[in-house]
């Protein structure tokens, strides 16, 4: 119940109506860290809302794309994913298992801020930097770790 309201809450704060819809699709990508698909998030939430259908969760994502509360991630297979998770991170992307995983490095972020700096970039400012790495794991079963 208390992501629930933690959700209706972020819909309010964004300037949406808090619509069954919206709360379902939002609760979902709140709760999962695999990014999903609008079709994964469609089948997790259709058993107890059969009446929302795969139509209306991709609206719900668009409005909630350009709310800001959620963001779009591309991967080489071409298919949309979906993550919540709006603070400053990465993306380690694995083509053979299509597995997303988030990475946190404020060092390298940094060193990329420097290296813009130093690279004097006239009439450009940096207001957000999306990093994504795309690889392969090494062995597919075994995560993936940072140290």
């Amino acid at each position: 119940m208390e992501i629930t309201n933690q959700v209706k809450e972020q819909l309010s704060e964004a300037g949406l109506k808090a619509t069954h819809p919206r709360i379902v699709v939002l609760r979902e990508l709140v709760v999962s860290n695999d990014h999903p698909t609008a079709e994964h998030i469609h089948e997790k939430i259709k058993i107890d809302n059969p009446s929302i259908s795969l139509g209306s969760v991709y609206r719900v994502l668009d409005v909630l794309v350009v709310a800001g509360l959620i963001q779009r991630v591309s991967v080489r297979s071409g298919s949309k994913r979906f993550d919540a998770n709006m603070s400053p991170h990465g993306h380690l992307y694995c083509h053979k298992t299509n597995k997303i995983q988030d990475f946190y490095d404020e060092e390298l972020y940094e060193l990329i801020n420097d290296f813009f700096r130093k690279k004097r970039i006239r009439n450009f400012k940096i207001n957000e930097i999306k990093l994504q790495v795309n690889g392969e794991r090494i062995d597919p079963e075994v995560d993936i770790t940072i140290t």
